[in-house]
């Protein structure tokens, strides 16, 4: 277990990340290359990036650098994801860069020391090697993460939302309370649940605060810095939930009532979606798809919040109520929805160890 120690100080410089980290989501996703674990909740992506780094040509430098570098285990080094990049993916390659090759060398020597590290990584300390290193982040990123972007940035925003309610509710303590069963609010500690066969750790914070960052492709374990000197930060997972976001069939109770574009504009809605992604989900044009949510929105079933140029459309307790009536009617009559894997837990734990 880590115990994340909090002062008062502490409470008040702690903050939810209003992005995606981009460098720890390249490294998460590298894991889910990795692992079958969630692979339910990443289908579309897994089959779409496989596809993309066939065709753009990194197939062979993903799995000969990318995979050795983000081992699926105990360990992988900090400097791969600084906490600069939780403003940009610039930012982060920048301090990547710019990291002291001591560091470099210490950090790929407790990789050997762990799960071992490929002879070529030894080379890292050097900002050449280092730049090919960057060369080769990005262009994964613009192949396989960027394409998604929308959709990581509609659930980080939800995510986020739902956060919210627990800071005007309850304040810091409130946010923290509700991170999940695998990040527990013990005032004044935060606890961390680890894999088993890690070893318990402290980390007080000594007034520094805390930035707590919603991950789309990690999956269940909480990640934090194996360094404690380094800023604290924790990356936890989105809860993936099976169904809403993808079933298309909405049940007939709820079609009969709205419609079945608002039907589905509705569900899509379940996890946090923007105006665009509702017009995918149901076949229809982006104006269309914006006169549904509006209509939603006028009955008092979902909030639309404008992030930027697009515009995030969640439910309302209201029309979570209604749309998990229509559900359960539609689970009853036999509605013929595909059958969902078991939902998973929301849990959340600590870099490194990240073994799944």
């Amino acid at each position: 277990m880590l115990r994340i120690h909090f002062t008062d100080v502490d409470l008040a410089r702690t903050r939810l990340a209003p992005a995606p980290d981009p460098l720890f989501e390249i490294t998460a996703s590298l894991h889910r290359l990795q692992s079958r674990k969630g692979r339910w909740a990443y289908t579309g992506w897994y089959r779409t990036a496989r596809e993309r780094m066939r065709e753009s040509g990194l197939e062979r430098a993903v799995r000969d650098v990318l995979l050795p570098l983000c081992p699926r285990a105990a360990y992988y080094p900090d400097f791969l994801t600084p906490v600069d990049a939780v403003n940009g993916l610039d930012a982060g390659l920048e301090s990547v860069l710019a990291t002291p090759a001591e560091r470099v060398r210490t950090e790929i020597g407790i990789l050997d020391r762990t799960v071992g590290a490929p002879a070529w990584s030894r080379r890292l300390d050097a900002l050449p090697a280092r730049k090919q290193l960057v060369a080769l982040l990005r262009a994964y990123h613009e192949t396989v993460i960027a394409p998604h972007a929308e959709q990581v940035q509609a659930r980080i925003e939800a995510e986020r939302a739902a956060r919210s309610r627990g800071l005007l509710d309850g304040g810091v303590e409130g946010l923290l309370a509700g991170l999940g069963p695998m990040l527990r609010w013990r005032p004044p500690v935060l606890e961390v649940a680890y894999p088993r066969q890690a070893e318990d750790r402290d980390l007080h914070l000594n007034g520094r605060g805390l930035t707590l960052v919603p991950s789309y492709f990690n999956w269940g374990e909480p990640v934090a810095y194996a360094d404690p000197g380094l800023p604290p930060v924790v990356w936890y997972s989105l809860l993936h939930e099976p169904g809403a976001p993808r079933t298309r069939d909405p049940g007939r109770s709820l079609t009969n009532l709205l419609g079945r574009a608002r039907a589905i504009a509705l569900c899509t809605a379940s996890g946090g979606a923007t105006t665009g992604e509702i017009a995918r989900a149901a076949g229809i044009s982006a104006p269309a798809a914006s006169r549904h949510a509006s209509a939603l929105r006028d009955a008092g079933l979902v909030t639309s919040l404008r992030n930027g140029q697009a515009v995030l459309h969640t439910l309302t307790p209201t029309g979570a109520a209604v749309l998990r009536a229509a559900l359960r009617e539609a689970d009853g009559a036999g509605a013929g929805r595909p059958e969902a894997p078991a939902s998973f837990p929301a849990s959340h734990v600590p870099r490194r160890p990240n073994p799944e």
